[in-house]
């Protein structure tokens, strides 16, 4: 069983120098990825003179961008209705369209900068397998959503007892390890500093203290994600919450035969309890769930990135959609979730961030780059004027409610399917 980051960086790269001392910046972003690395692309791209630096912890895509399940997709953790309750309807519209929109725009970007991360626009399928599931699909609304009958479903995928589902054209299924490793490369190329193995030990106003030095600039991007609580100050912004994987070995063309998903369809069920999967360009399935425990005091260490029960549970899910399946890689890691669920992006002051994904951070890190790039420069664009730019969510609460809270919604999601 392969024990490395993930199935998408099974190996560590080499990593680019670390900050060699105190430099300055117009703008210093502190996180190596896909929401520091594409607001630095735009940035760029829109002002090639800009001294922008990205800070990097470890190495580009560690996160994350380099551990997820690959799907850059039109999803937003927040119901068009519940937007529009908040927002109005234009507005939530927007906020979707965007999104759906963004899909395509990872896939124009790579095309152009020649980053081949096995990008198949295929759409997502949710299947309904019970019929509590059936009525939850039923009931489902969201951009272009369709329900399929039964039979429609399995003839787009085949695993067991599915009842029906529902179906969203805005979806593709990436290799997010080339992605992200490809993005990196290509900012690099237009002029972007990238300083990997530099720690962030603080952020202040104009400026990034890190265990290499400081970076002086007018404008500091926190792009930290699920390691945001890393940071002084910023413990209880966003909860990082784990979410683990694995992949199969390469599966028989009878297998596929049987099961389709031949547009690399990514999917997933109705269940509460988080469950997404696609098939990789070399006719893998990678598989993930949510499951394992928040830990006390939002606390994120290697050790956490792997759960021999939620592996075990994974495995189990799999065989009951699909048979026996040989299992080839396990991996995990940490995704940030706000308190009310509702990502955000924003410049107030000093400081700019991007974040709060809640595992759907694929094309959102994209869009948040674009809008974060706009703020940044000064730019009023459509962009500027979503409902998620400038929303703040409600600080966790204190520890110990913090843990008792995140882990009883968990086990609530596990006791009532």
């Amino acid at each position: 069983m392969e024990t490395d980051l993930s199935f998408w960086l099974p190996s560590r790269p080499t990593a680019r120098p670390p900050l060699p001392g105190d430099r300055d910046a117009d703008v210093a972003i502190v996180g190596a990825g896909y929401t520091g690395l594409w607001t630095a692309y735009y940035l760029a791209a829109a002002d090639p003179t800009l001294r922008v630096t990205v800070l990097e912890a470890e190495f580009a895509g560690f996160g994350a961008s380099g551990r997820n399940g690959g799907w850059c997709s039109g999803l937003f953790p927040v119901s068009p209705a519940r937007l529009a309750r908040r927002y109005g309807h234009d507005r939530a519209v927007a906020m979707h369209r965007a999104l759906a929109d963004t899909v395509d725009e990872v896939g124009r970007v790579a095309a152009a900068e020649g980053i081949d991360c096995h990008w198949a626009k295929g759409g997502t399928l949710t299947l309904a397998r019970s019929p509590a599931q059936l009525r939850r699909a039923r009931a489902a609304s969201g951009l272009d959503l369709t329900f399929l009958d039964a039979d429609a479903a399995r003839a787009r995928c085949g695993a067991t007892g599915v009842l029906g589902a529902t179906y969203s054209p805005h979806c593709a299924a990436i290799h997010p390890g080339r992605l992200v490793r490809g993005l990196a490369s290509v900012v690099e190329r237009r002029g972007v500093t990238v300083h990997e193995s530099t720690r962030a030990v603080a952020l202040g106003p104009g400026r990034v203290v890190t265990d290499r030095g400081m970076v002086r600039a007018d404008v500091v991007v926190r792009a930290l994600e699920g390691y945001t609580s890393t940071v002084p100050g910023h413990r209880r912004d966003l909860a990082p919450v784990y979410s683990l994987m694995v992949a199969t070995e390469p599966l028989p063309a009878a297998f596929w035969d049987r099961v389709g998903l031949a547009r690399r369809e990514t999917f997933s069920d109705y269940r509460r309890l988080i469950i997404y999967g696609q098939r990789t360009a070399d006719d893998r399935i990678a598989f993930g769930g949510r499951g394992a425990p928040y830990h006390f005091g939002s606390r994120v260490l290697p050790r956490y990135d792997r759960s021999p029960p939620v592996f075990a549970a994974l495995r189990s899910a799999l065989v009951d959609l699909f048979g026996p399946v040989p299992v080839a890689y396990e991996w995990g890691g940490p995704l940030g979730i706000p308190r009310d669920w509702m990502p955000s992006v924003g410049l107030r002051g000093w400081l700019a961030w991007g974040g709060g994904y809640v595992g759907d951070g694929v094309a959102a890190s994209n869009l948040a780059g674009r809008t974060l790039a706009d703020l940044i420069l000064g730019v009023d664009s459509d962009l500027t004027r979503l409902p998620w730019v400038g929303h703040r969510s409600r600080r966790w609460e204190p520890e110990p409610l913090r843990w008792l809270g995140i882990n009883a919604a968990l086990l609530a999601a596990r006791l009532f399917p």
